[in-house]
């Protein structure tokens, strides 16, 4: 392949084809990175790690590979090893090369093209292992096959030889001697009789990658993890030997281990988050297309050759009783984060069906004239969508959408198949089940124009002109949102010297009493009964769950201020919990905060007529050392030192320079950087499963700083 780039004209306008530059093979990708794998940070990173086990997963797919192991080594190479059949080692005839080096060194060639090696694939474009190769440093792959083991190096992209130490470990640092007529592909050692694999390992270049992109742990235990669920008894195990400080593995190497037998129904029983009301569902079948593709022929060249395709369909899905949707998508297990014809056929056809039931079951559910939406189906469903057929199109080498548009079709007519006759099966469990869904989905549907009915009638009042808003409310007088803070002040006490402290132009005042219903494990309903629980979606005004509206929100910032103490986090914690299982688009746009009012109060005392000087602290670790930097200087601090053991301690001018006055305070924003580990952390902590939190105080009491507690 060959980029060619146009850089920009010199200053005297002269441009002539000697200006152009022409880009060889590997050339194109170092010089744009980008295009091939997205960025040069954590994300591109992690592509290219993808791309050398998707190639080991394809493996898996043909049926010719039982294992993948992945390590992460100390010296910052990874390695991928699978059982498949290895990367092929002879002669390629078009090119006189090994098809290890064909594989590793030239863009757009592999075993994917229309050809019988695989029928589903993960790589389609030819550029994975080429690209991962001309983005390393060093890059060694060892294939064993027949009874040998092959073995082969790159730089960068180039084939040659590296000389290592004796004795000493592999390293892009080594002395390197390029093939310079004829490339080799030479046999390092023996193999057992029968084995087969390849094994790949590769230095990604500093020289094209940041210096701070690290691969993320976390996100390949959950891919590897997705993996096994969609290639049922595929074993996968993830080794970290790098020993990073402030991880699992840092103690030594970590090793995890991933093999699930029961495919997608296993998968959406993982994911679902709630209380299911159905079984999970499966919904499987296929079809046939055609189109017209490039087929290599037997003299090399791209003839347009008339194919018919397969596309195989496997859904599992389930319904729960909360209102949150997951459903995610896989083409040929690669996952395609942003939906495409799949998806769109999945739901264009659960709308069908669910509009059809609801029409013939319309008087005993009471439905009139009103029809369901997309989102009244979707509202508490868990779904994992999968097709697999040969050569599909993506959108982008990145595969997030998937482009081929006949797929729309046939997963449509095998979804509204399997699910009509789901729906209106006449087993009791299934009758009772597909009973209880339809409730669901005309509840969802009335919920749905009753609140879109109160949203248009509803007057827009302000602060002033509303006579519902609760009378505790301290409001301002503002009427610029993005200018004005709602401050949730904990007690009464700390109320009294907040209204003096704030600036009633632009900062509201809610104070709540105590601790707040814990809305984890609460209902929608008992949620609404509660005092400060509804004082609070009140006064913001946008509504709460699925009809929460943040065009409607009433404030910029709500900022939490609660005590420096266990009592305030706890208390912070619940309304944190609150925010985000009904009004979390408030948290996604970074309009949630939390106050941080200091612990202590040191006054260092100053000679003569000079005023003594303040200076607040945050926490314990904090206060000892600014007090021993003091006092290494030789300054003396008047005792006793003042602990504030609640907002309430503080007089107005305090509270307004350390926590309220936007030209001295601090804030901590609540953001949703990983919405998934959050909801399970709340899950954990708040929930209505005591045991794993009994388990989890158990463990981490040791860790607890017991100055920290009032007692």
């Amino acid at each position: 392949m060959a980029s060619a780039s146009r850089p920009a004209p010199t200053g005297n306008g002269d441009y002539t084809a000697r200006h152009l530059q022409v880009l060889e093979g590997l050339e194109a990708v170092r010089k744009r990175p980008g295009m091939y794998i997205g960025s040069t940070d954590q994300r591109g990173l992690m592509h290219c790690l993808w791309e050398i086990i998707d190639n080991a997963v394809d493996e898996a797919l043909a049926g010719v590979c039982t294992g993948i192991e992945v390590i992460l080594a100390a010296d910052g190479s990874i390695e991928v090893r699978d059982n498949g059949r290895g990367i092929p080692v002879d002669i390629e005839p078009r090119t006189g090369l090994s098809g290890v080096e064909v594989v590793f060194t030239k863009l757009h060639a592999g075993g994917k093209f229309g050809g019988a090696s695989y029928a589903a694939t993960g790589g389609l474009h030819g550029v994975g292992a080429s690209v991962v190769n001309a983005l390393s440093a060093r890059l060694d792959v060892e294939v064993d096959r027949g009874g040998k083991t092959y073995g082969m190096s790159f730089r960068r992209g180039e084939p040659g030889t590296f000389t290592d130490a004796v004795g000493a470990h592999h390293s892009p640092e080594a002395p390197f001697t390029p093939y310079e007529r004829k490339s080799a592909l030479p046999v390092v050692g023996k193999a057992k009789r029968g084995v087969t694999g390849s094994r790949v390992r590769f230095w990604p270049d500093r020289q094209i990658f940041l210096k701070d992109a690290e691969l993320d742990y976390a996100a390949i235990l959950g891919r590897a993890r997705q993996t096994s669920f969609l290639v049922p008894g595929l074993r996968l195990v993830i080794r970290d030997e790098r020993r990073l400080k402030g991880t699992a593995g840092e103690e030594g190497p970590l090793e995890e281990v991933f093999q699930h037998d029961g495919g997608i129904t296993d998968f959406v029983e993982f994911l679902a988050p709630d209380t299911p009301i159905t079984d999970v569902w499966r919904l499987e079948g296929s079809g046939t297309f055609t189109e017209t593709v490039p087929v290599l022929d037997v003299n090399g060249h791209m003839t347009p050759t008339e194919l018919e395709r397969e596309c195989a369909v496997e859904v599992a899905l389930r319904w729960g009783q909360g209102y949150d949707t997951k459903v995610q998508s896989f083409v040929n297990i690669i996952t395609t984060p942003k939906g495409g014809t799949h998806v769109t056929g999945f739901e264009q056809s659960l709308l069908k069906v669910f509009r059809k039931q609801l029409e013939v079951n319309a008087r005993r559910l009471k439905v009139g004239n009103d029809k369901p939406e997309k989102d009244d189906i979707l509202a508490g469903m868990t779904a994992v969508v999968t097709v697999r057929l040969a050569e599909p199109q993506f959108e982008g080498q990145t595969k997030e959408v998937l482009g081929t548009n006949a797929v729309r079709a046939i997963v449509a007519r095998v979804v509204e198949k399997e699910l009509t006759a789901q729906l209106t099966s006449t087993k009791r469990g299934d009758k009772q089940q597909s009973a209880l869904l339809l409730e669901k989905v005309v509840s969802e549907m009335k919920s749905r124009i009753s609140a879109r009915m109160h949203k248009e009638t509803q007057r827009r009042k302000n602060a002033l002109e509303s006579s519902t808003l609760p009378s505790k409310l301290r409001d301002c007088r503002t009427t610029d949102v993005e200018r004005s803070e709602l401050f949730i002040v904990e007690g009464d006490s700390a109320m009294g010297t907040a209204k003096e402290a704030r600036s009633s132009e632009f900062q509201a005042l809610l104070p709540i009493r105590g601790k707040i219903l814990n809305v984890q494990k609460a209902s929608v309903s008992d949620m609404l009964k509660n005092t400060e629980c509804a004082s609070i979606i009140q006064v913001i005004g946008a509504g709460s769950g699925r009809s929460f509206d943040l065009a409607a929100a009433r404030y910029g910032k709500v900022i939490i201020m609660t005590d420096a103490d266990v009592d305030g986090a706890h208390i912070r914690t619940l309304l944190l919990t609150l925010f985000f299982r009904y009004m979390r688009p408030l948290v996604d746009a970074g309009r949630v905060y939390a106050a941080m009012p200091p612990l202590h109060r040191l006054e260092v005392i100053n000679a003569g007529a000079k005023k003594n000087e303040l200076i607040y602290t945050y926490n314990e670790n904090e206060m000892r050392r600014t007090v021993a930097r003091l006092e290494k200087s030789g300054k003396k601090i008047k005792q006793p030192m003042q602990r504030y053991k609640g907002l309430g301690e503080m007089d107005a001018d305090q509270l307004a320079d350390t926590t309220m006055d936007p030209r001295h305070r601090t804030l901590r924003k609540v953001t949703m950087r990983d919405l998934e580990a959050a909801e399970r952390v709340f899950e954990l902590l708040m929930g209505n499963e005591v045991a794993p939190r009994k388990d989890f105080i158990i463990e981490s009491a040791a860790e607890i700083d017991r100055e920290r507690i009032d007692a």
